[in-house]
């Protein structure tokens, strides 16, 4: 800035409207009738809010590196597990539901005629079984009185046992039939969620065939990746944490349940699993998670991203201090490209204020005021 010296030789008696015009006029330069000119006085700059940031100091974690995706902890696929016709189903994929409420009904109408004939065996063999306990006990009353002879008891025993087998086998049949029956209506293993339906009333399944997908959304498995490398840094227990691409500005949390003993040969890459708590079911299963194993915890200084200098040899942040910019060297750690802010190892400290983007072309040792919304009505 060039420096301006006015010199006023013989001026008349000014008014005071005047003399405040010229004060305002006159960036620098000596007052009236001064024998010799001052330093010139540098205009204070006001920047906007918008281009001031104060240094935080949050906590971060560090540790190795991960990536994966994430799978319900409990999930089921219900197949069938008889041949027939699908009648109803009860519930479609979205919907909650409870452990052993209904998802469909099969077919069992030949089973149904098949239960009414295994009960009537099993009544049959009861009689029979009953008659011969009857009989026995007659004989042995006999057999003590001397009526009978030996043989005739052994045969009346032999009859019970028979009896007894017949009436074991009907029962054994029923039991199976209604097994069968039991299998004809299909139930939730679990409360959860149906996450996919299969079949269609009027579909013919036959055992094996997937029906329903039903899965827990109450915890979620995050199944990643580290590097082999890392290792001695990844332990059973150990926090993670990861966002996921529904959810950018939000982290989560869990910890590792498993580790892979062995690596993978291609990718020297070893296989975690960490268990997810899901309340509010904000999660769901298939998203891609990118995060870190937490296996150390420092709070340190944290800045933007806009507020650091990075085209020279060193980065540099410019600096708010006592009202007049400064130019400072700093050391750069973690970055968070989601939030967009970067750690500062060295050169600043917590509570600090710094100018962000264009508002860093300022010159050092320039003084600056940040503006509020009274200094905007003024103008």
């Amino acid at each position: 800035m060039t420096t301006m010296t006015t010199i006023l030789t013989r001026a008349p008696r000014a008014t005071a409207g005047v003399a405040l015009a010229l004060a305002a006029l006159t960036v620098s330069g000596c007052k009236k009738n001064d024998a010799s000119a001052e330093p010139a006085k540098t205009e204070t700059m006001l920047v906007g809010p918008e281009n001031v940031t104060v240094v935080r100091a949050e906590q971060i974690r560090t540790g190795p590196a991960l990536s994966g995706s994430l799978t319900p902890e409990r999930s089921a696929t219900i197949r069938s597990e008889m041949s027939g016709a699908v009648l109803q189903t009860y519930a479609d994929a979205g919907q909650r539901v409870g452990a052993g409420q209904p998802l469909a009904q099969l077919d069992a109408a030949v089973l149904r005629d098949q239960q009414i004939s295994a009960r009537g065996a099993v009544t049959t063999a009861q009689s029979s079984y009953d008659i011969a306990q009857r009989e026995l006990s007659r004989n042995q009353a006999l057999e003590k009185a001397g009526a009978i002879a030996e043989r005739d008891l052994e045969r009346a025993r032999n009859a019970l046992i028979a009896a007894q087998g017949q009436l074991a086998t009907a029962r054994a049949q029923l039991a199976n039939i209604n097994k069968q029956l039991d299998k004809a209506s299909v139930q939730a293993p679990f409360a959860g969620v149906v996450a996919q339906r299969q079949a269609n009333a009027g579909d013919v399944v036959s055992p094996g065939t997937a029906l329903f997908t039903v899965v827990d959304p109450g915890s979620m498995q995050l199944e990643a990746s580290v590097p082999a490398d890392a290792l001695t840094q990844v332990r059973v227990g150990m926090p993670v944490e990861f966002k996921v691409n529904g959810y950018p500005n939000r982290t989560f949390s869990g910890r590792i349940t498993r580790v892979n003993p062995t690596a993978d040969p291609a990718t020297r890459q070893v296989k975690i699993v960490a268990s997810i708590p899901n309340a509010g079911n904000t999660l769901v299963g298939g998203l891609f998670a990118e995060g870190r194993v937490a296996s150390e915890a420092r709070t340190v200084p944290m800045v933007p991203l806009a507020a650091v200098d990075e085209r020279g040899l060193r980065p540099t942040v410019v600096r708010l201090r006592l009202g007049k910019i400064e130019k400072v060297e700093v050391s750069l750690g973690i970055r968070d490209a989601a939030a967009e802010t970067v750690e500062v190892a060295s050169g600043i400290t917590p509570g600090d204020t710094l100018l962000l983007g264009a508002a860093r072309g300022i010159s050092p040792g320039t003084p600056v005021k940040v503006s509020t919304p009274n200094d905007a009505t003024k103008r």
